[in-house]
């Protein structure tokens, strides 16, 4: 990497020209360059989709550096025979949790999304609540913004509003899309399709060629996308409410539906029972006999709601959680595969007797008080 800068001093180069170059994956390169940044070691302009340029450290970096010989890089380009690699561990996201990565169009998924970013191709991520559609944008984009999207979001969430400062005046407070667009950030919108069509339209003049917004309630200030603005929306299409209009659907030219891998859970060594009971309601969601399915985020919730609480108490909250409709039909699937029959949500039932409650309590004169007058 260094290398590649030095050669090129009057260059500024992107995280694509310099992958290209190198043969190696958009993420590989990602971190390597913004490494050197950070070492001081090459010059750095941009955060989403920055641009790198060498500096007087660059060539002595070079010569540290360790460097392939030329011609050993394979070609990036996959073909029907030659599959790209899929990295080995998970990918740490920015509130600590792992995400595990898995295949989109013979890349790792978070590899694929930063080619999109890369090459400015918003995308629509679709798919059931829990799947991991979220997790999978802030793996691939450490410099993520999101928005939850409802029917209550408005043009001033978006872009933002006065808002009446500690001195008692009022101020103009900038949203999550100006600070995005400013600071060359991905922007997630989560459940875009929650949100009302109009509120939406003022993101489109971003999306498109024009790349700016007019901020009508701020002295109608312009506002343009710096390099690296990028927008990634998720949808759930079978949430109440949500709404995938032709003018959205239009703005994302890549929609990649996002599904449960059990195959995951069960190396989360989520109890394989309780994998087999999702798969098979799945498969009747699938078949349109059924409105629900638990999803990873479930299974996860199962796992600590068991080693908690027990078995049985994890699987009565599992059919709690289903909608009502169809919570006789997770039941069902519980007894089959579990073998516990009359599975039920979970309940308060009777009050304990006082013995039972005082039992728990800690025995009268251990407190810190008593302790302190005690010789």
């Amino acid at each position: 990497m260094a290398r590649l800068l030095a050669d090129r001093p009057a260059d500024s180069l992107t995280i694509g020209d310099m992958a290209r170059q190198l043969g190696h994956s958009h993420g590989a390169v990602r971190n390597a360059a913004l490494t050197l940044a950070r070492r001081g070691e090459a010059d750095q302009r941009g955060t989403g989709q920055p641009q790198f340029r060498a500096n007087g450290k660059t060539a002595a970096a070079a010569r540290a550096a360790v460097i392939s010989p030329p011609g050993t890089h394979a070609p990036r380009a996959p073909t029907a025979t030659a599959r790209t690699p899929l990295p080995g561990g998970p990918i740490r996201r920015a509130g600590g949790q792992l995400y595990h990565p898995r295949e989109l169009a013979d890349l790792p998924d978070v590899e694929a999304l930063n080619r999109l970013r890369d090459a400015d191709v918003p995308v629509l991520l679709y798919g059931p609540p829990g799947t991991g559609k979220t997790s999978l944008v802030e793996a691939a984009f450490p410099d993520l913004i999101t928005v939850a999207g409802d029917g209550d979001t408005t043009v001033g969430d978006l872009i933002g509003e006065y808002t009446q400062a500690d001195a008692g005046g009022y101020v103009f407070q900038y949203g999550p899309l100006v600070a995005a667009m400013t600071e060359g950030r991905a922007l997630l919108i989560d459940d875009a399709t929650l949100i009302s069509p109009k509120v939406l339209a003022a993101l489109y003049p971003a999306m498109d060629g024009r790349r700016q917004i007019q901020v009508k309630a701020h002295k109608g200030e312009t506002i343009k996308a710096e390099p690296g603005f990028y927008v990634v929306a998720g949808h759930n299409p079978g949430v109440h409410g949500a709404v995938l209009t032709e003018a959205l659907a239009s703005r994302f030219s890549v929609q990649i539906q996002v599904g449960t891998d059990y195959d995951l859970a069960l190396a989360l060594k989520i109890d394989a029972r309780v994998v087999r009971i999702a798969r098979h309601l799945a498969r009747q969601v699938e078949l349109g006999e059924l409105g629900w399915a638990p999803q990873l985020r479930e299974l996860l919730s199962y796992q600590k709601a068991e080693a908690v609480l027990g078995t049985r108490a994890a699987l009565g909250n599992l059919v709690g959680i289903a909608p009502a409709e169809d919570r006789d039909a997770v039941a069902e699937a519980v007894a089959k595969v579990v073998g516990i029959q009359q599975v039920a949500p979970l309940t308060l039932g009777r009050q304990l007797p006082a013995t039972a409650s005082a039992a728990r309590q800690p025995p009268r004169g251990t407190g810190s008080a008593h302790r302190g007058r005690s010789r």
